[in-house]
């Protein structure tokens, strides 16, 4: 279960310091967060929507995270950055949720790490965070 607002070190940003997010809309399947202060033509908000599809051994489900920050571009027109994390589970034929783990884990341990690292990178210098920050391959 989701806290009700993101305030205890749920949210950090590129220099690891917290970054509070508090409860704004939820419904039976999503839930949204707001940046603590934020003003509202420089939205920042943290989203976690599921979707069923499918049914029996076939059931799936989508899950998605994603984070939007809106900034002042260089030209000082609004721009949006996001970065969304997607999960497709068949949850209709899984024993357990123990590869659904181990998957996740990967993804983490790319985004967060570099070889042998046991520590989380928060500035983006994991290998495929620095490729998705400057668009390398």
């Amino acid at each position: 279960m989701l806290p009700a607002n993101l305030t205890t070190n749920e949210v950090k940003n590129s220099a690891g310091t917290e970054e509070e997010f508090l409860w704004q809309s939820s419904s039976d399947r999503t839930k949204i967060y707001q940046k603590s202060g934020m003003a509202p033509n420089a939205e920042h908000t943290v989203k976690i929507q599921h979707q069923e599809v499918g049914s029996g051994l076939d059931l799936r489900r989508r899950s998605n995270t994603r984070v939007d920050k809106t900034i002042a571009g260089a030209s000082g027109a609004p721009r949006t950055i996001s970065f969304y994390c997607v999960g497709d589970v068949p949850i209709g034929d899984l024993p357990n949720t123990n590869e659904i783990k181990n998957v996740l884990a990967n993804l983490i341990a790319l985004l967060a790490s570099n070889g042998a690292d046991t520590t989380v990178k928060f500035d983006c210098s994991g290998t495929m965070a620095d490729a998705l920050v400057n668009g390398t391959l």
